[in-house]
């Protein structure tokens, strides 16, 4: 097991060999909310839910879009800081998938990965989640949140600081917006606990590359203690 600096202490810990944690150790810094923030529930839409809690193992044949248990995992934590954010009347935004013009879709796409029928409500947000009266809901056709949208502009008229991110997939979407979110010169946070992925080892990659350029990976806790500790 590798000798690991706090900053690391998150679920890639004990992916690389200590050599590699020594080569990035020029990256630790203090992480945390900075200013006003916001929260950004990426793709957090029925089709990811599809079959339940349940391995992707079992799932991928009849539900190729499906995250499954881990999917499923994540949804307390996502209502846990859904709640927070709420609560103190903080800047909430959704994203989904762009369906408005169906000829152009089948060009457009977020990924190349080949998926059957949608349901008719499979972009719908998860009813556990349901975007509330005044909340934005983004709708896009590419990985990232901001290309193709008015995101960026909608963060600086909230004048948002930190955008907190939750959602799916980590080496995917959340990967795409958070680095264009960094390139937007927003200071960025995961949620490690609410951010997921159908691939457990490209999860923890992903965060960990995330995590040392252009994010802060925070556990939920963490997030949750900041936020309250603003309004003290």
């Amino acid at each position: 097991m590798a000798e690991h600096h706090d900053f690391e202490n998150h679920c890639w810990q004990d992916l690389y060999p200590q050599e590699i944690y020594d080569l990035y150790a020029p990256y630790r810094r203090q992480k945390g909310i900075k200013g006003r923030c916001g929260l950004l529930l990426v793709d957090l839409y029925n089709l990811c839910y599809e079959g339940g809690e349940r391995p992707v193992s079992e799932l991928y044949r009849d539900y190729p879009s499906s995250c499954g248990e881990f999917a499923w995992r994540a949804l307390g934590p996502t209502r846990q800081i859904l709640h927070e954010m709420r609560l103190q009347g903080l800047p909430v935004l959704f994203s989904t998938k762009d369906l408005r013009n169906a000829d152009h879709q089948r060009k457009a796409s977020a990924t190349f990965r080949r998926s059957g029928q949608a349901s008719e409500n499979a972009y719908d947000i998860h009813p556990e989640l349901t975007p509330e009266n005044g909340e934005l809901v983004i709708a896009k056709e590419r990985a990232s949140c901001f290309y193709g949208t008015p995101l960026a502009t909608y963060l600086q008229r909230l004048r948002i600081e930190t955008l907190i991110m939750v959602g799916e997939s980590t080496s995917g979407c959340v990967r795409a917006t958070a680095t264009d979110s960094f390139s937007y010169g927003f200071h960025t946070v995961l949620v490690e606990e609410a951010v997921f992925d159908r691939n457990p080892i490209s999860h923890q990659a992903s965060l960990f590359d995330l995590h040392h350029k252009y994010a802060d990976v925070m556990a939920l806790d963490d997030v949750l203690n900041q936020l309250r500790d603003k309004t003290r």
